[in-house]
């Protein structure tokens, strides 16, 4: 079996990948079991290049699982914690821009009505 392209994957559907999986695990057992009876070299050089394929066919699985998750926990109030984006403990901590936002009565009670600014005008005085 040739290599896979992994743009032609993410066009496959999931029955079609794990088909595609199940091939490709039977012809590595296939592969394995003509090393072990001593089998071409040929074949032991495509045993590299079938775990590559199916490590592919994995990896497509599992990213079109989790973007199908992502679209179904778009407007939810609560995400899952592997479908959060990961930041820096800290940055998880740290208040929102709505929290930072927020004022105290005392404070907005300032903003509406300011103290009175109350100039003195400077006596020059000479003798």
């Amino acid at each position: 079996m040739a290599r896979i392209k992994v743009h032609e994957l993410r066009d496959k559907s999931k029955s079609d990948l794990q088909n595609q999986l199940q091939d490709l695990k039977a012809e590595l057992a296939l592969l394995r079991v003509a090393k072990v009876t001593g089998g071409a070299p040929n074949k032991l050089s495509k045993i590299k290049v079938v775990r590559k394929s199916i490590a592919q066919v994995l990896t497509v699985t599992s990213q079109k699982q989790k973007s199908a998750l992502r679209e179904a926990y778009k407007n939810k109030k609560f995400i899952p914690l592997d479908l959060r984006s990961k930041k820096t403990r800290a940055i998880r901590r740290r208040l929102t821009k709505h929290q930072l936002s927020l004022k105290t009565e005392r404070e907005e009670e300032g903003d509406v009505f300011p103290n009175k600014e109350v100039r003195y005008q400077s006596l020059s005085l000479s003798y």
